[in-house]
C-alpha cells in the first residue's frame, strides 16, 4: 500500500490505477469515493486502459453516453478488450456509430 501510493505521488499511472481500486475497496484503506475518482482520473490521464475504461462505466451509468463512449473508445485504441465489447454493446443499443466502432477496432 505505501509503496503503491508513493509510486502514485510520482505519477506513476498503474500505481494510481491501483490506489484507486484500494479506496474502492477498502483495502488497508477507508473506503472513500473521491479519492477513488481522483487516482482513477489521474491514472486515466497517464494513459491507463483500465481506468479509463472504468471512467467510461462511471459516465455511462451518470447517463453521459457520449462521454463513456470516447472513453471506451479510447481504452479499446489501446487494445483494452473489455472497452471494445462494451463498444459492441453500445453499438448493438445505436449507441455508437458503425465509423467510430470500426475506427476503434482498426487501431
Amino acid at each position: 500500500n505505501e509503496y503503491c501510493s508513493k509510486a502514485a505521488e510520482l505519477g506513476d499511472a498503474k500505481a494510481h490505477y491501483r490506489v484507486a481500486l484500494m479506496y474502492w475497496k477498502g483495502c488497508g484503506v477507508e473506503k472513500d469515493r473521491g479519492k477513488e475518482m481522483y487516482h482513477t482520473e489521474e491514472a486515466t490521464i497517464g494513459g491507463h486502459p483500465s481506468a479509463r475504461c472504468y471512467l467510461g462505466c462511471v459516465e455511462w451509468n451518470n447517463d453521459n453516453t457520449e462521454r463513456a463512449v470516447k472513453h471506451w473508445i479510447i481504452a479499446a485504441t489501446q487494445g483494452h478488450d473489455d472497452s471494445i465489447d462494451l463498444l459492441m454493446n453500445a453499438f448493438k443499443k445505436g449507441m455508437v456509430s458503425k465509423e467510430d466502432l470500426a475506427a476503434a477496432l482498426r487501431a
